[in-house]
């Protein structure tokens, strides 16, 4: 009996955080739901024992059923049947096994038939299905799709829609089209109104749609005749009872291929608008993407996690030479250095969770009573935090994840190549979570603004200040220094005020500040639980060859040099 959460005690110290009992008292609005519903937490030692109880099981079910049929799902993948999805077998019992177990809509307050967790728990979640599986949480986690229905939809709405989630309703967002990927602005699906029926209509095609066919969908579609950028946009919520939609086909994709992506058809399909008009893209599709890159930087975690274990295990085990391969210098590196960015891409994912879970908790309480003046400036600090941190977790997870898949593989040398071997298919799966929901490229444009305005940097001198034990204090001392070198570089690029400059450098100073906080969380961890003092040593020596190469290349670059990487187009 393999077990996805108690056999990993990460877990457990990330929910344990200091920070999680205010999260969890302002969500339980101090546990006043006691009386209200049998299974809310009376406190928040009994929210904690709810929490791990439910992770147990979601361990349990990766561990038995999800992991274990990941290679089938892999083989088989799922087909278009009368112009709707058919999940592969395997696929079928993961879900049937969630739902029997009441693990959808898992953070929808309870009055939905959610079990009102909040982010970190749930996330948690995500990254424990992902590490049994990466295409399958594609599924499961959709469901975060319903926290945007529950922040902007009307009560009737929220009242049709999210119990169906917690029942076990699968989702989708419907955003991209054959010619707006990246640039939703360019999006064309057209929503009318009909005014006979009393509905709106949706027409057009979608394409690159994860779990496509899903039960209910979020839809991006142009409201306004006559506009081609983002204020035509409207928001829709689709329900595949009512019909008008078929799927055209389904990618073949090079992994993560339990997860349908599709292209889909809508001819005059009926969908209800939610929120107002014209602005899906400017604030919908905004909350909505924030929310899968979150979920993507817990899938990267948990592929991370796998390709982790299953590359000690090999090395562990492979002889070669009369001794296992592990130890060999060159390949207890490799191992060691994939523990300590496994334990930083972990530690970044639960700080962005713990700041979106603040700054949402607050949001959702501003829109029962009116916020203390404290409680108003915590939410806006935390949104500032989620905001910056969202991106940059996304972007230097989704990279780890790829080059932890690459070591994997390459510690089981021509065996890793093989599908023999589960890294073969873990190989796979990585790559797309540094592309979709916005490549590292796009992640970079959003987290730059963490960099020029200072926000990184702000929080870095934060980290600075908190009590460390004084055996960790050389650490610190290193972090400063690096800090500096960090604070040197952006002067120079902003002090330009070149906006092609700035973007040619931005890559770098990203790096630099996700590093250093990377970094930082690993000390602050450290002093909380020493084991993770390693991977803290391991990967300041990372940091600091990372931040030196960079400065240094900034600050020998100038306007000129950019010409230098130009391509020449005619």
């Amino acid at each position: 009996m393999a077990n996805y959460y108690t056999d990993n005690k990460d877990l457990k110290f990330h929910l344990t955080h200091p920070l999680m009992e205010k999260i969890v008292r302002l969500k339980e609005r101090n546990f006043e739901e006691t009386n209200k519903y049998d299974f809310a937490p009376m406190d928040y030692e009994d929210a904690q024992d709810s929490f791990d109880k439910v992770l147990d099981v979601v361990g349990e079910i990766c561990g038995d059923i999800i992991a274990p049929n990941a290679e089938s799902v892999d083989a088989e993948g799922p087909e278009i049947v009368d112009n709707h999805v058919v999940y592969a077998p395997g696929t079928e019992v993961n879900i049937d096994a969630l739902r029997k177990a009441g693990l959808m809509g898992m953070s929808l307050p309870r009055r939905f038939d959610g079990l009102n967790f909040p982010i970190v728990p749930y996330i948690m979640a995500a990254d424990i299905v992902s590490r049994a599986d990466a295409g399958f949480v594609n599924i499961w986690g959709l469901q975060d799709c319903a926290e945007t229905i529950n922040e902007f939809a009307s009560e009737e709405q929220k009242m049709k829609y999210l119990p169906r989630v917690s029942a076990g309703a699968t989702m989708a967002m419907d955003l991209t089209e054959p010619d707006a990927g990246s640039d939703l602005q360019a999006v064309q699906l057209k929503a009318t109104w009909d005014e006979e029926k009393g509905t709106w209509l949706l027409n057009g095609v979608k394409r690159f749609i994860t779990n496509g066919d899903g039960d209910i969908a979020l839809v991006l579609a142009r409201s306004e005749a006559g506009t081609k950028d983002g204020r035509g946009l409207s928001m829709y919520v689709y329900d595949r009872n009512n019909g008008g939609v078929i799927v055209r086909r389904l990618e073949h994709k090079m992994g993560i291929i339990g997860s349908p992506t599709c292209e889909l058809v809508f001819k005059d399909a009926p969908a209800e608008l939610v929120g107002d008009r014209k602005l899906g893209l400017i604030k919908y599709v905004m909350a909505l993407m924030n929310g899968a890159r979150l979920g993507i930087h817990a899938q990267s975690v948990g592929v991370s996690e796998a390709a982790y274990r299953e590359a000690l295990e090999y090395a562990k085990e492979r002889m070669q030479f009369g001794k296992a391969i592990i130890r060999f210098p060159a390949v207890y590196e490799m191992i060691t250095t994939m523990k300590a960015k496994l334990d930083a891409s972990r530690t970044l994912l639960y700080e962005t969770a713990r700041f979106v879970d603040m700054y949402k908790t607050y949001m959702h309480i501003s829109e029962e009573r009116k916020l203390e003046k404290e409680e108003r400036q915590e939410m806006k600090k935390y949104q500032k935090l989620a905001d910056i941190y969202t991106p940059l977790g996304k972007g230097l997870a989704s990279e780890i994840c790829n080059q932890l898949a690459y070591d994997a593989v390459q510690i089981h040398g021509g065996s890793g190549f093989m599908k023999d071997y589960p890294v073969e298919r873990i190989y796979r799966d990585a790559r797309i979570t540094s592309i979709y929901e916005g490549t590292t490229q796009l992640q970079v444009v959003a987290a730059i603004r963490g960099v020029t305005t200072g926000g990184y940097l702000a929080q870095i001198r934060e980290y600075e200040a908190q009590k460390i034990t004084p055996e960790l204090e050389y650490l610190r001392r290193t972090l400063i220094i690096l800090t500096d070198d960090y604070e040197q570089a952006v002067k120079k690029v902003v002090e330009t005020n070149d906006n092609e400059f700035i973007d040619f450098h931005a890559r770098r100073m990203v790096e630099m500040a996700g590093h250093i906080i990377m970094s930082y969380l690993l000390v602050l961890d450290s002093a909380r639980d020493a084991s993770f003092t390693k991977s803290a040593k391991v990967f300041i020596k990372l940091t600091k060859s990372l931040v030196k190469g960079h400065a240094e290349f900034i600050r020998s670059s100038v306007m000129e040099d950019l010409g230098s990487y130009k391509i020449d187009l005619e």
